[in-house]
């Protein structure tokens, strides 16, 4: 890999951090537009939730492209930098996020295996724990969503839930894109010398 690489993916971390955080906050936007129409139905009401909501997909739609691009390019990384570990392949490592029921679980799987194959500094405890937590969060947020619209459809109480798991989700994951991202830039960065600068 050259030494060009390590900061490809840099940027790409930064890229799906960065789309993770803007689509957390548009879908609490989002939440309490919807929320707003169902209870008080007006023409003005309709425009804020379809615009919200129109914002939120887009937002939503560029954080997973960024999301499984870097999540892609950490799984090559991590098969460069350990051969004989156990990576997801190419391929399960996106198409897992898309199988119903499979995904509740799948993914989970796969990040970790990319994290301990990244770098021996990957401290199980505390790494596992992140990316639990992160998932923990995901799944609660997205169960909270199904309870609510059965249940309660425009109950604040379910709406503050899901939100605060949405936003917990997204600073999580913003962490476990940093710590897999800084392990694989540490171990590149000990493995391949950085190509000598021009002298001026």
């Amino acid at each position: 890999m050259t030494s060009t690489a390590p900061r490809t993916h840099l940027l790409l971390a930064r890229a799906a951090q960065a789309a993770t955080a803007a689509a957390a906050v548009a879908d609490a936007f989002r939440a309490v537009s919807v929320r707003d129409h169902r209870l008080h139905r007006t023409d003005d009401s309709l425009d804020r939730s379809g615009f919200a909501s129109s914002v939120f997909l887009y937002l939503m739609t560029l954080t997973v492209v960024l999301f499984l691009v870097w999540l892609s390019r950490s799984r090559r990384n991590a098969q460069e930098l350990s051969p004989e570990a156990s990576v997801p392949s190419r391929g399960w490592t996106i198409g897992a996020w898309f199988v119903p029921v499979v995904n509740l679980v799948a993914p989970r799987l796969c990040v970790l295996a990319i994290g301990r194959a990244s770098s021996a500094s990957w401290a199980e405890k505390r790494d596992t724990t992140l990316v639990n937590l992160w998932w923990a969060a995901w799944v609660a947020h997205a169960v909270s969503l199904l309870v609510a619209d059965r249940v309660s459809p425009g109950s604040m109480a379910f709406l503050v839930v899901a939100e605060t798991l949405m936003i917990a989700a997204a600073v999580l994951l913003g962490l476990v894109i940093e710590r897999v991202t800084a392990l694989q830039s540490a171990a590149f960065g000990a493995a391949v010398p950085l190509a000598p600068q021009p002298r001026t």
